[in-house]
């Protein structure tokens, strides 16, 4: 897989998650975030089922055949990662606004570099860090958040936010070795799905009709989020390595603000349009400055 359809896939992925908070914030009217987070991932979990039997079934062998042990940890990791950002993101937004939650949940584009440089000791091209600058700016701006105030449940989006790039590094250890990206996303779909449920069961109710009530953001959020958007990651960062990929990714509250205008026809103020152009202009820098240079 080359670069540049890495890159294409980066940015259809980011495309999908960014239109998918519609869904999210319509599609827990009737239930709870965890009763919408355990019936999401396994909805995901059944989309990718077919598409493995077609594309990955005989060779997922051979593929965990390459390092077992690494395969099970760092797979299990990864849906336990993701189970941890997405369900502090969801009971953050009890105790928050959502303005709040966006500002701080992009805070996994610094710590994914500051995660990766010393805990992995792994080189970062000098463009990242001009372009975190220019994303956290841009998402200061996107958010509002200058007329927020801070609670207490924006320390739980921050804690997401680290389970985030946790889950950006670990995708990158992972699917560099291992070439089955759907067989993966079925195991972080189903850990996350399981471990939603079980919170779901102590804390909330499964009401089957307001669950079917919700069926389409449900849907939605499931196959395309869910299941294509995230193997669509691990496509991407078959090429791109997590501090750059990270950077992309904040690309997600960008379209979520125009999705937002365009369809929920949500008022989009000029602070708003140049916390955009900031987070483009992050993107842009980090991925040109780095060919200059080869060049």
């Amino acid at each position: 897989m080359s670069k540049s359809t890495s890159l294409i896939a980066a940015f259809i992925c980011v495309f999908i998650w960014g239109t998918t908070f519609i869904a999210q914030d319509t599609g827990m009217e009737f239930i709870g975030p965890y009763v919408f987070n355990g019936v999401r991932f396994f909805v995901g979990f059944l989309a990718l089922i077919p598409l493995f039997l077609i594309f990955e079934r005989k060779k997922v062998k051979s593929e965990i055949l390459k390092d077992k042990k690494f395969f099970i940890i760092n797979s299990m990791l990864i849906g336990l990662f993701l189970f941890g950002g997405t369900v502090f993101q969801q009971v953050a937004l009890l105790y928050t606004d959502v303005a709040n939650a966006a500002f701080f949940t992009i805070f996994y584009v610094p710590m994914v570099p500051i995660i990766v440089f010393y805990l992995f000791k792994s080189k970062i091209h000098w463009s990242v860090w001009p372009s975190v600058i220019f994303c956290v700016m841009g998402g200061y701006l996107l958010t509002d958040f200058y007329n927020a105030t801070v609670r207490l449940g924006d320390t739980l989006v921050i804690i997401g936010a680290l389970f985030w790039s946790l889950h950006i590094i670990f995708v990158a250890r992972v699917i560099k070795i291992f070439d089955i990206p759907i067989f993966i996303g079925m195991i972080q779909t189903f850990t996350v799905s399981i471990f939603s449920i079980l919170l779901a069961i102590i804390f909330e109710e499964f009401v089957l009709i307001n669950i079917l009530a919700q069926k389409l953001q449900i849907l939605y959020a499931g196959i395309l989020s869910g299941s294509i958007a995230f193997v669509l990651q691990f496509y991407a960062q078959k090429n791109i390595a997590p501090a750059p990929a990270a950077i992309i990714f904040s690309l997600e509250g960008v379209i979520a603000t125009l999705a937002a205008w365009i369809i929920l026809s949500q008022y989009l103020n000029v602070n708003n349009v140049l916390g955009c152009i900031f987070i483009i202009i992050g993107v842009i820098f980090s991925q040109i400055m780095p060919e200059i240079k080869k060049n």
